[in-house]
């Protein structure tokens, strides 16, 4: 197939696909999921690209017949990735772990690695070409839980692409898997950690009463309608969209940092620095209503965080453990407010989640019967795949130029919703943190603005940066 975008037009040819099955027996058994996997939200596909050059060591050696070979072998311990999902009353789901297979493809381009950009960050070309949509195989209930595509690049490179069912994995567990069989394709002779299943760790109480931890969204007014309508948000953001990656070098998080209170200097991650100054100048650069109320959902996984303690989630476990809190503050005081606002609120609602927090968000959910909540025009989410490790991923060509998701936004239907801090370097090869983002035209050009006066910063400009001030923009 013929591909032509930003870069030369190029060509891939695909074999057609092979089914992988495990390379030994494997138990047959029905595996209950967890009330995180069975949500609305997690009934998607989700698909990674995974950039690597050639490495003379490993020359002779094909990186499709190595991976194929590894993932046979390591779909032995996570033998649930080669059954079939299934649907039990109504909409509880269960692995029916039936050893079948995954799907495989291999395929041939006709550029090289430098076709793709420098440096490597999404939107790439023509991803429909890089992880090939087998027919009848992204259903949810009944398909191959797992698509492999690996494209060798005539540099001698390859790409590798993987498509996940959702509700099988997070970001976290689809690297963990991932770096089982990149062990194994190394030669290890089985992964480590061990697979985790023990979905009863983050799964419902069936309380009640209240669950403790209750949902942002049912604060906002209206909220129980389409919140959505009379939104000058959502006036703009039905106009044609741009899509710019911003970077975030440590010049750029200094600056930002430059304007915090002391307590947050020292205290506020990288996270939580650039997850607050991108939700504050979004927001000026979208000019709202005043009152009107704007979320940013922050992506947190959950292991590790305060569960050391007896029932948290150990080592090993690779499905679904993040949880989605909400900071959240009117348009007018977000923008009114200097940037130290902004951030702690980020702190504040990304600190919450723990053990109990996760139990208290299943009990939530069971109460809600799996669905998620409403998309309001307000909400933004960000989610950091540096924390996932893309970057340990070695199948023996050494470290990759680019792992993370294959598109630049999370909901391609709705692009402005979602955004992802990516790992990265600029052109000069300095490491950074690069964050895709998609907003009409005129919003664009206030960010981008934004962005430029960021790094022309005095300290004189610090320091009224500190004082409550209002854009002019604002409504």
């Amino acid at each position: 197939m013929a591909c032509s975008s930003v870069v030369p037009k190029f060509m891939v040819r695909r074999r057609p696909a092979v089914l992988v099955v495990p390379a030994a027996p494997t138990p047959r058994e029905l595996k209950r999921l967890s009330v995180f996997d069975e949500q609305d939200c997690m009934r998607v596909q989700i698909s990674n690209l995974h950039f690597y050059r050639r490495n003379e060591s490993m020359d002779g050696k094909d990186p499709a017949q190595v991976i194929r070979d590894a993932l046979a072998k390591a779909l032995v311990p996570y033998y649930p990735f080669a059954g079939r999902l299934r649907e039990q009353d109504g909409w509880k789901l269960v692995v029916d772990c039936t050893g079948e297979d995954v799907l495989f493809v291999e395929a041939d381009a006709d550029v090289g690695l430098k076709h793709f950009g420098d440096p490597l960050v999404p939107p790439f070309p023509c991803v429909e070409e890089l992880i090939f949509d087998v027919p009848g195989s992204s259903a949810i209930l009944n398909s191959p839980l797992l698509l492999f595509q690996v494209t060798r690049l005539t540099c001698g490179g390859f790409i590798l692409a993987v498509r996940v069912n959702h509700t099988m994995a997070d970001a976290q567990g689809a690297t963990q898997f991932l770096g089982a069989v990149a062990e194994l394709a190394r030669g290890a002779l089985a992964p480590f950690p061990p697979p985790v299943w023990k979905r009863e760790l983050l799964d419902g109480r069936n309380q009640q009463q209240p669950a403790l931890v209750h949902d942002k969204l049912d604060e906002v007014p209206g909220s129980d309608t389409d919140h959505t309508k009379g939104s000058s948000v959502m006036l703009l953001l039905d106009n044609p969209a741009l899509r710019l990656s911003f970077f975030f070098g440590p010049r750029e998080i200094d600056a930002i940092r430059a304007q915090l209170l002391p307590h947050l200097q020292k205290r506020a991650t990288k996270f939580d620095t650039i997850a607050g100054w991108i939700w504050k100048f979004r927001t000026m650069a979208l000019a709202p209503y005043s009152n009107e109320v704007m979320m940013l959902v922050v992506v947190v996984n959950a292991r590790g965080r305060n569960t050391a303690t007896v029932g948290g989630i150990p080592v090993g476990y690779y499905r679904n453990a993040f949880a989605v809190p909400v900071a959240m503050s009117t348009a007018g005081e977000l923008s009114m407010n200097p940037l130290s606002y902004a951030v702690e609120l980020v702190r504040k609602a990304k600190n919450q989640v723990d053990i109990e927090y996760m139990r208290s968000t299943a009990d939530l959910i069971v109460l809600r019967r799996g669905q998620s909540p409403p998309i309001t025009a307000g909400m933004f989410s960000l989610s950091d795949t540096t924390r996932a490790k893309f970057d340990d991923l070695d199948f023996g060509w050494g470290k990759q130029v680019y792992g993370g998701p294959a598109e630049a936004v999370g909901v391609p239907s709705i692009p402005w919703l979602t955004s992802f801090l990516l790992a990265s370097k600029n052109a000069n090869g300095e490491d950074g943190i690069v964050v895709p983002m998609c907003l009409p035209g005129p919003a664009m050009d206030r960010l981008v603005e934004e962005m430029s006066k960021l790094l022309r910063l005095t300290t004189d400009d610090v320091t009224q940066l500190h004082q409550p001030h209002v854009l002019p923009a604002m409504k």
